[in-house]
């Protein structure tokens, strides 16, 4: 027992020197390359810490446990929205530019609404699963087509050469799958411990666990005043989770569908993106009343999912 808590700790380490260095990699790419910071934060930053998110449906899927592998995705997406995003406004004012990210709206509402009907279907097969992938591809492609070559992103922060963010990136990522491994493992074991379903464990503590670089990398965007790599993160990370995730999941094995993600679970998915939406349309903005009201949002989800 004492080990597991020596690994939680050296986990929580791990993701707070992973953010710190994804995200000064992060800016610094986008600074060379004249890349808007909100699309750094969309592909680079956003895909990469859904990253284990990846390794663990792949993984859950191929030794038989479909239930794991879903409920880490619409798991991960609730997650993303309600607590972190909750979290990081409570941290500092995020702005939400509608006009700015209604494409990404609506790839991650649009993504959201085809999953659930795929659901329907009681599997995801590989035919499902091919044309996720191909509109990942495209969504990347749509999201990095014209954005070299615009001006540079003007703060503080000093230019770094190039190779030298991307070294930090990558460190950064590989410091944060490490980390969040660590707590992912030591507290799944803890659950089946006590007779927790595979279901709700996918839907809680994987997903909470395979969302804490998201978690790390959005608030320590927030406290260095970078809240467009946090917005890129979450939308990036929601939009990867579905249509990376599932998509190249379902291409090696077709995912069976439990009842209960057709039902509550995609519900509160797509009820949390359009939360986002809403808050980006008729404010513009998230400040600490909202990022309360997400966090308490979240927390009844847990509740209502250990109590179904």
């Amino acid at each position: 027992m004492i080990l597991t808590y020596v690994l939680f700790l050296a986990g929580l380490v791990g993701l707070f020197f992973g953010g710190e260095f994804l995200i000064r990699g992060a800016v610094g790419i986008a600074r060379r390359l004249h890349v808007p910071p909100l699309v750094i934060g969309l592909t680079i930053v956003g895909f990469g810490t859904s990253t284990p998110e990846l390794l663990v449906s792949l993984q859950a899927a191929m030794a038989g446990a479909p239930s794991l592998a879903i409920g880490n995705v619409i798991g991960s997406n609730i997650a993303n929205i309600l607590l972190i995003l909750g979290l990081s406004s409570l941290i500092a004012v995020v702005p939400l530019r509608f006009a700015d990210m209604r494409r990404d709206f609506a790839v991650m509402i649009g993504a959201t609404l085809l999953l659930w009907l795929m659901f329907a279907g009681g599997v995801v097969s590989r035919v499902e699963g091919t044309v996720l992938t191909a509109g990942l591809f495209l969504y990347l492609w749509i999201s990095l087509k014209g954005t070299a070559g615009s001006a540079p992103p003007q703060d503080e922060v000093e230019t770094i050469p190039l190779w030298q963010s991307i070294a930090f990136a990558v460190a950064g990522l590989i410091v944060l799958m490490v980390g969040a491994r660590l707590l992912v493992d030591s507290a799944t074991e803890i659950a089946r411990t006590f007779g927790v379903s595979e279901a709700v464990i996918g839907l809680t503590i994987v997903a909470v666990g395979t969302s804490l670089p998201e978690l790390a990398t959005s608030i320590i965007a927030a406290m260095r005043r970078h809240p467009e790599l946090a917005v890129g993160n979450i939308l990036g990370s929601n939009v990867f989770n579905i249509l990376g995730i599932l998509g190249i999941t379902a291409l090696v094995t077709p995912i069976p569908v439990e009842a209960r993600f057709a039902g509550l679970d995609m519900a509160l998915a797509l009820a949390s993106a359009l939360t986002m939406v809403g808050f980006a349309m008729f404010g513009g903005r998230i400040g600490r009343f909202g990022g309360g009201a997400l966090l308490i949002g979240y927390v009844g989800y847990i509740g209502l999912t250990a109590a179904v």
